[in-house]
């Protein structure tokens, strides 16, 4: 038995699993090996995506070409996976797929998928034609591909959807197959699960062998999984065996499937809660039998040893991207007449996020990794040289990104609709700092951001979260920001997608959700007076570790109290809700307490995704002087005194409709209105406009939703800040807006600065955040691909 095919590049997400790699498809997100050249896709790309051919020259791997669809236009999904028989070359292009963002710009879910073919035509791949599947559903995307010879199979789905109930629906897979027949791809036969009664995330993976398919459906019978066979007849493609693990519910047998010389590997495993393993079967007179299991013989939970797999006939190789938290790791295994041999580990020395080890491809003397969720979702490729047991070290390829070109030196006035090359209305670009130059490392993105006025020097500075740490930023001259410190995240923490800091007492507290066992970093901002015009690199001063992963810290300045929100992964959680800390020792904070409203929250824990906690100043005389935390909290606004630490009591909790995530929200300078935002009701489409929530809270105890403000805009909103009259908006991708509250009932837009070229809609990519409060009259924003920003609205003068 011949191993002659790759396959199994997208199975988890047609199986209705989400592995990590699933959400990134950048770089990396589809490998290849034919001949000598290493073939890696990026199928997200600014003019559509793109498979890049790699070979060895001058003893390194070096780009050497690059290959696009026939039919190449933005967000087209080109590479999304891939296959290699000899010299065919299968190329799936699901527009819409690969873990894109809700309102993702450029194809989407109802652009036509393809799988186009390429051979081999001397030096180059030449276009030879595409797989059309007939019959299939409209808006289907595809899958794993496999091809042995002249015949391929493509697995495809139809995206999840929503029900009249607004549960989700997904309907099951099912496998197309293909054969040459005189230079033409003709259609010859459409395979289906044979449990038609449930979903099994049929074709999430799939190898070829001789004349013989193998179907893997990690979700038949409540997840136990199934593999079956089909073989080449002369009435068609029948199913001749049906593999098991015999593990049970919750096994995800058949997540993916390999024929490595005369045996069947079927990978088996939770992702989350099991190592993973891998069952092989032999063929006997009977049929298929399980003839030994591989393991790695240091696993542990998350591992996921089983999620790519690959072989040359006497040797396998299985990844483990889950290994060491997310360093990943490959498992060599060596077969003889015995059964099962020696096994060895290639990637011992990982960096924290790598991932190595999510997709696999092996050729003669050459072993290729993708690893796409790499640098923060990038991506990146690894080359080994050698063969078995005697492997180089690896050689990174990835692409680096293009962006946007900095703005410094001068200021951008916003003529004619535009500054720069960002939309605008009366707000001109004084700066602007792309991502790639802030200190972080390649794929970070910006989040949050803060700003501290040094009492010694009157120097102003922004702080700005970034994916894997914070950079602190001298704007004190604002057409000339200078990049000062960068505080890394800790080693031990995984990068995030969200950072929070907030300020006391020349102190900046930083905490990361999605981080594991990040825990609050104390920094002493009076260290950024070192600078002498090289950037620092700073380790932060105090650790508080009571808390894990948090969402957000607040801070309130007159009392010296933060309050971590969002704890969750361990460490005292408080439900979620106000994880209490006194600070008034900056560098020895100490737990006070917790509070949660338990009517609020998705699950009903009180759990508080942003709060604003003040010394209350505002018309209701029974609680002036109270120490009062507004919370918006998923599903509700929670209004609670917490001046008693031991005793805090909830004052009200307010809901209102078409909810769908209470986000964030800002007091007015009088306390009387609370503004809050909701981040998914436009995703959702709840609304249609970006919409705000305007509170009358001259009651605490009964506060009362008087006007839903919705703009123009499709965006949804982020951050909200608000400053005398006016009120400072981040948007995510229709960028900064500026509302003018004199009239608290009735908001109006008197600027703007679109941080996102391009046209708005509901998705998380933009800006996050915007810091308003310098005395200079200058407004900070971060916007997450594209950096920092310093802006001015015009008719904002410097505060006296």
């Amino acid at each position: 038995m011949k191993r002659v095919s790759v396959a199994a590049l997208l199975g988890f997400a047609l199986a209705g699993i989400v592995p990590h790699a699933a959400f990134a498809q950048g770089f990396g997100g589809a490998v290849a090996v034919a001949g000598v050249e290493v073939l890696v896709s990026q199928s997200r790309g600014p003019d559509g995506g793109t498979v890049y051919v790699y070979t060895m020259a001058g003893g390194e791997w070096v780009e050497a070409g690059s290959i696009i669809s026939p039919e190449p236009a933005q967000g087209d999904g080109f590479g999304s996976g891939l296959a290699v028989s000899g010299g065919r070359l299968l190329v799936a292009s699901s527009p819409g797929g690969g873990g894109r963002g809700p309102g993702a710009r450029g194809g989407g879910p109802s652009a036509p998928a393809h799988v186009y073919v390429f051979e081999r035509v001397g030096t180059r791949w030449a276009s030879a034609g595409m797989l059309t599947p007939e019959g299939l559903p409209e808006g289907v995307r595809f899958g794993a591909l496999a091809i042995s010879g002249d015949v391929a199979a493509v697995a495809a789905a139809e995206p999840p959807r929503r029900g009249p109930d607004n549960t989700m629906v997904r309907n099951d897979g099912m496998v197309v197959l293909f054969r040459n027949q005189g230079g033409e791809w003709v259609q010859e036969a459409v395979l289906e699960s044979p449990r038609a009664d449930q979903f099994t995330g049929f074709g999430g993976a799939l190898a070829f062998v001789d004349g013989m398919l193998v179907v893997g459906a990690p979700q038949t019978d409540s997840q136990a999984g199934a593999a079956w066979v089909y073989e080449a007849g002369e009435g068609g493609w029948p199913m001749t065996a049906e593999l098991a693990g015999g593990d049970g519910t919750g096994s995800f047998f058949g997540a993916a499937v390999l024929a490595a010389g005369d045996r069947l590997l079927v990978a088996a495993g939770h992702p989350q809660q099991q190592p993973g393993q891998v069952v092989a079967f032999a063929r006997d007179g009977e049929g298929w039998s399980e003839s030994g299991r591989l393991r790695a013989f240091d696993g542990a939970a998350g591992d996921q040893f089983g999620t790519a797999m690959t072989s040359d006939g006497s040797t396998v190789w299985v990844g483990a991207p889950g290994a060491g938290g997310g360093r990943g790791a490959i498992y060599e295994f060596a077969m003889n007449d015995d059964g099962w041999g020696s096994v060895s580990r290639l990637g011992g020395h990982r960096q924290l996020g790598e991932w190595m080890g999510t997709l696999l491809s092996h050729g003669d003397g050459v072993l290729v990794t993708g690893m796409p969720r790499d640098d923060y979702g990038l991506g990146t490729a690894m080359i080994f040289s050698g063969g078995p047991g005697g492997w180089s070290d690896g050689a990174t390829v990835f692409r680096e990104t293009e962006g946007i070109e900095p703005v410094l030196g001068g200021q951008v006035d916003c003529s004619g609709g535009e500054a720069h090359e960002f939309g605008c209305g009366d707000v001109d670009l004084v700066a602007f700092i792309p991502t790639k130059d802030l200190g972080g490392n390649r794929g970070v993105r910006v989040n949050d951001i803060w700003g501290w006025t040094d009492p010694e020097t009157s120097r102003d500075y922004a702080i700005v979260g970034r994916t894997d740490g914070t950079s602190f930023v001298d704007v004190t001259d604002p057409p000339n920001p200078v990049v000062v410190g960068n505080l890394p995240k800790p080693d031990w923490a995984p990068g995030s997608t969200w950072r929070d800091m907030k300020v006391y007492r020349d102190h900046v507290f930083v905490v990361s959700d999605g981080a594991a066992n990040h825990g609050m970093q104390v920094f002493d901002l009076t260290r950024l007076r070192e600078f002498s015009g090289t950037p620092l690199t700073f380790d932060h001063d105090a650790h508080y570790d009571r808390v894990n992963s948090v969402h957000n810290i607040v801070i309130n300045e007159e009392t010296g109290f933060a309050y971590a929100v969002g704890s969750s992964r361990g460490g005292e959680t408080c439900g979620g809700g106000l994880h209490m800390i006194d600070i008034r020792e900056p560098k020895t904070p100490t737990f006070a307490g917790c509070f949660a409203d338990a009517t609020t929250g998705r699950n009903l824990t009180g759990y508080s995704h942003d709060a604003q906690c003040v010394v209350y100043r505002g018309p209701d005389e029974e609680h002036v002087g109270k120490e009062i935390c507004l919370g918006s909290n998923e599903t509700a606004l929670s209004i609670a005194d917490v001046t008693d630490k031991e005793n805090p009591v909830a004052l009200s909790m307010m809901t209102y409709p078409n909810v769908g995530y209470s986000h964030q929200g800002w007091l007015t300078e009088d306390h009387s209105y609370f503004y809050m935002n909701d981040e998914l009701d436009e995703v959702r489409g709840l609304t249609q406009g970006t919409r705000t929530m305007i509170w009358d809270v001259t009651d605490l105890d009964d506060p009362i939703l008087v006007r839903e403000h919705v703009s123009e805009n499709r965006a949804s909103d982020h951050n909200l800040y608000i400053r005398g009259n006016l009120m400072f908006q981040s948007n995510y991708n229709s960028g900064l807006r500026v509302l003018d509250i004199t009239d608290p009932d009735a908001p109006r837009e008197v600027g703007f600065l679109d941080t996102v070229p391009g046209p708005d809609s509901p998705s998380m990519n933009g800006s996050w955040s915007n810091y308003p409060f310098f005395e200079s009259g200058i407004v900070v924003v971060t916007s997450g691909r594209e950096g920092l920003f310093v802006v001015r609205h015009r008719a904002r003068m410097p505060i006296s």
